[in-house]
């Protein structure tokens, strides 16, 4: 039984198009850096302490086995609830940053914030760091992806439009590859699906590397 510990549909719509079957249960923890946290470390310990605390929190549920509650049935990749023994269970975290100089730029916190961290990106490239971790009973495996994304230079009037229309206010980095942002990025080195929030392929690898073969099932 695969869980994925994220809220964001973005990924769940990732996972989709790549042919899993899952159930949604976002992980609730806290999300700031640590002091002088390198920005890999930052992601991959998200995605790890995420995906550990949705395990622990669904194994706990019943003792020695679990009920996985229902998701809204809309959603894509939603399953009907089942009872499933923890050893069964495999849950996939994931956390996404956006790095200019090292430094990490993440939701911003309102539009000025926004508009502080679309002019650092402004002609400039950067880089978008996924990390990923799978736990189950057995195991817990954590890896990282990193695509370098060049910007072509904006003006204060395409910032504050941009902003207005509300997109960049969940996006790390304050854009969306995927959204109105697309006109300004004329390419990128790496995996697209990565700065979208999930880089599939090195999902599929840990998921495939870590469960016996034919025990994830797909659409």
């Amino acid at each position: 039984m695969l869980v994925l510990a994220s809220s964001s549909p973005r990924r769940r719509e990732l996972l989709t198009q790549a042919g899993f079957s899952f159930e949604v249960h976002p992980a609730h923890i806290p999300e700031d850096p640590r002091p002088n946290e390198d920005p890999i470390a930052y992601v991959t310990r998200l995605a790890r302490e995420k995906a550990q605390a949705v395990f622990r929190e669904l194994a706990l549920c019943q003792g020695t086995t679990l009920v996985v509650p229902q998701t809204h049935q809309k959603e894509p990749g939603a399953l009907a609830p089942e009872v499933v023994l923890p050893e069964t269970l495999t849950v996939l975290g994931a956390d996404t940053t956006v790095t200019l100089d090292n430094h990490i730029l993440g939701k911003p916190e309102n539009p000025a914030d926004a508009a502080r961290m679309l002019r650092l990106l402004s002609g400039r490239t950067h880089r978008v760091i996924t990390g990923v971790a799978v736990v189950t009973a057995a195991h817990t495996e954590v890896a990282s992806e990193s695509t370098a994304v060049q910007f072509l230079t904006l003006s204060d009037e395409e910032i504050a439009a941009y902003i207005a229309t509300g997109e960049p206010m969940d996006k790390a980095g304050a854009y969306a590859i995927q959204g109105r942002a697309a006109r300004w990025i004329p390419r990128i080195e790496g995996d697209y699906f990565n700065v979208v929030g999930l880089p599939i392929s090195l999902v599929s690898s840990l998921l495939e590397s870590l469960l016996p073969a034919g025990s994830l099932t797909r659409q």
